[in-house]
């Protein structure tokens, strides 16, 4: 009776979190896993990303944030996926549980700890629950914690392997056991080589709740060169739960110059620190990160998609690194993992205002990498530097040859100059701007002076470029291009004041020279050539908001009017994310409603909602579309603007179908702003 009570118990515990969940703003459930139809959510901690599978206990793909090599994606590079360590098998009296052995198989992210929270039963025998944490206190390490509980007298045997993918060379699988007088420590490795002979390493191994002596003897198994396993053995009573853990560290070379005996050093110090002081020192972690968070009142769908942008954009980047953000963060190989302008443009801006410290690291990817953008000028013909469409480890251009992008779309340089002088305005950290600021400010604009035709006045013309619209290839005076270029000049003469120094006047004089396009009508023109064609994405809006080029609400209202109706609806989804925006700060708060939900609610994949591209698109996370939908509400709802003066709050109402909009540990003296 006693064990039929504890039974009860633990399975009412599960039912009441399962229901809670669903009311829950911090949950994200699986809705009907279908594996045929599924596209996993990850759990990353800005260095390891772990994308979940439809099957239990498992990960679909692991991917390690800073290395690219050339494999599987022809000449150019691709960010690492390394080996699957976190895996797990489950043999219950001698059978092993596959997907038609369970029932009640429920996935949840908690966003709040940054667990996924999976559950199924294996029949009358027993009841399991697994969370899954990329651990943000330890960067290249992970941690499972695994409980079972018998429903009747059973022998488990769980099963962790690591699994090597084809791309790796030359696997080495070891095991050990290290024996001190108070624990056993056994250590599970694998040793391998990219393509490009970068050396990549893991290890794993098992956290029991027994004391040393009786913990349950490991059995390894090396059954190829590419996958090998440990093991044990438990028998559970019925009603009785067992609970114990798993870690992992991976890293390579780019991290470590000995991943090897690294990577078995973190596992061995993952392990003595136990589950609790590890899980502690996570959610901790995240507590400091979720300091800054958006609440909205009385729509818990909004809530839910709001929290979950920000959740990813939390997850893909981490402070104190000199990575930077991909269009699909640590979720998978899309885009190659390499560096666009949608992360300056589109996913930094939120950063800057939540996560001074997570931007900074941002920036300092390409301060690292500025000497590369100074050769790609050259090659150019240019003076300054000229970054790259497409960046990976070294910041050399890594756009595929095909994609005309490389070399024509040259906005972003503008752009990375600009997010470096909004990390001032917000921090007014003047000694950083002193020696990461302004360097890479004088470059970009020594760029641009030397890149502008001069061809009269008012006629300092940008020709042979791609826009942000990027169905228009080789047109002249882009909208936005020139809007950024006369942007980052101004800034870039404001730095130099900033520090004392004499700014260039030729910056301000080609400034004041680049032509802003107009229609007959006054409508703003896209380019030299435009004719009022389908648009990927709303070039022009992008001189209202972010750039604030144009200001004049009658010129605002009609860029709308016209280029609304051209947004393709095969574009991606920040176009909507700018248009909320400015229907925001135009005082239009229903259709700033409309454009918000219009920008990721197409895009959601099943069973978790995660973010496509573009709405009916297959190639989830979409980060980029994250930090567009994150803009809508923090700079078009909430009414935030970076300014010289730092972040202020413009006025701002909200759409009916909010009560209240709070945006908490903004800017540096993490002030809150509410909207009600």
């Amino acid at each position: 009776m006693k064990h039929y009570f504890t039974l009860l118990l633990t399975l009412c515990i599960f039912s009441i979190e399962a229901q809670n969940y669903k009311e829950s703003p911090w949950h994200i459930q699986a809705q009907d896993i279908d594996p045929n139809n599924y596209y996993g959510i990850t759990v990353a901690n800005g260095m390891v990303g772990m994308v979940s599978s439809p099957e239990p206990l498992k990960i679909d793909e692991v991917i390690l944030n800073g290395v690219f090599d050339y494999y599987q994606r022809g000449r150019v590079s691709n960010i690492l996926k390394t080996f699957s360590h976190m895996n797990m098998h489950l043999e219950v009296d001698k059978r092993r549980v596959g997907r038609n052995d369970i029932s009640n198989y429920a996935q949840t992210l908690d966003m709040k700890t940054a667990k996924l929270i999976t559950s199924f039963d294996v029949g009358n025998k027993v009841a399991v629950k697994h969370e899954l944490m990329s651990l943000r206190n330890l960067p290249y390490t992970a941690m499972s914690i695994i409980e079972v509980t018998a429903k009747s007298d059973v022998e488990i045997v769980p099963i962790n392997y690591i699994e090597a993918p084809n791309h790796l060379s030359d696997v080495r699988n070891l095991y050990s056991e290290i024996d001190r007088p108070h624990v056993l420590i056994p250590l599970m490795s694998s040793v391998a080589y990219s393509p490009g002979k970068k050396k990549v390493a893991t290890s794993t191994s098992f956290i029991f709740p027994e004391k040393h002596g009786h913990e349950p003897k490991i059995i390894h198994e090396d059954w190829d060169y590419n996958m090998h396993l440990m093991k044990f053995k438990r028998t559970l009573k019925a009603g009785e739960t067992y609970r114990f853990a798993l870690v992992g560290s991976t890293l390579s070379s780019v991290q470590n110059q000995d991943p090897h005996n690294e990577a078995e050093r973190l596992t061995i110090y993952a392990k003595l620190e136990g589950i609790n002081r590890l899980e502690t020192a996570h959610l901790k972690a995240w507590n400091t990160l979720w300091e800054s968070d958006i609440i909205i009142e009385g729509d818990l769908e909004s809530q839910r998609a709001v929290r979950s942008a920000l959740y990813h954009l939390y997850a893909f980047a981490r402070k104190g690194t000199a990575y930077s953000l991909s269009p699909m963060g640590l979720s998978g190989l899309g885009y190659n993992g390499h560096v666009f302008w949608d992360t300056e443009l589109w996913m930094y801006p939120p950063l800057l205002a939540l996560q001074p410290d997570i931007a900074k690291s941002i920036l300092e990817y390409r301060f690292q990498r500025l000497g590369a953008a100074k050769e790609n000028a050259f090659a150019h013909g240019y003076d300054g530097a000229m970054f790259p469409w497409e960046s990976a480890e070294d910041g050399s251009e890594d756009t595929p040859v095909w994609a005309l992008t490389g070399p024509f779309q040259q906005h972003i340089t503008a752009t990375v100059g600009w997010a470096f002088w909004k990390y001032y305005e917000v921090t007014k950290d003047k000694e950083w701007l002193a020696t990461r600021g302004y360097p890479v400010l004088k470059e970009v604009a020594d760029f641009w002076s030397s890149r502008v035709e001069r061809n009269g006045p008012g006629s300092y013309d940008i020709n042979n470029v791609i826009g942000a619209n990027e169905w228009e290839e080789n047109i002249d005076n882009n909208a936005f291009t020139n809007g950024m270029v006369k942007t980052v000049l101004e800034y870039t003469s404001k730095a130099a004041e900033a520090l004392g120094k004499i700014a260039n006047p030729d910056w301000r004089h080609v400034a004041e020279n680049i032509p802003i396009l107009k229609f007959p009508d006054g409508t703003t023109k896209e380019n030299a050539t435009y004719n009022g064609v389908m648009i990927k994405q709303g070039d022009v809006n992008l001189l209202a908001y972010p750039l604030k080029v144009i200001t004049d609400e009658t010129t605002i209202r009609k860029d709308l009017a016209y280029y609304e109706p051209r947004l393709s609806p095969e574009g991606p989804a920040m176009g909507g994310a700018i248009l909320t925006a400015l229907y925001s700060r135009l005082g239009d708060h229903k259709k700033a409603y409309e454009m918000f939900k219009k920008s990721y609610k197409p895009n959601e994949l099943p069973p978790f909602g995660v973010l496509a591209e573009t709405a009916g698109g297959t190639n989830p996370y979409f980060a980029t579309g994250a930090g567009g939908m994150l803009q809508s509400v923090i700079f078009g709802i909430g009414g935030l603007d970076i300014t010289n003066g730092g972040i202020v709050q413009l006025d701002a109402k909200l759409p009916k179908q909010w009560k209240k909009l709070t945006i908490t540990g903004v800017g540096v003296d993490k002030k809150t702003y509410v909207v009600d």
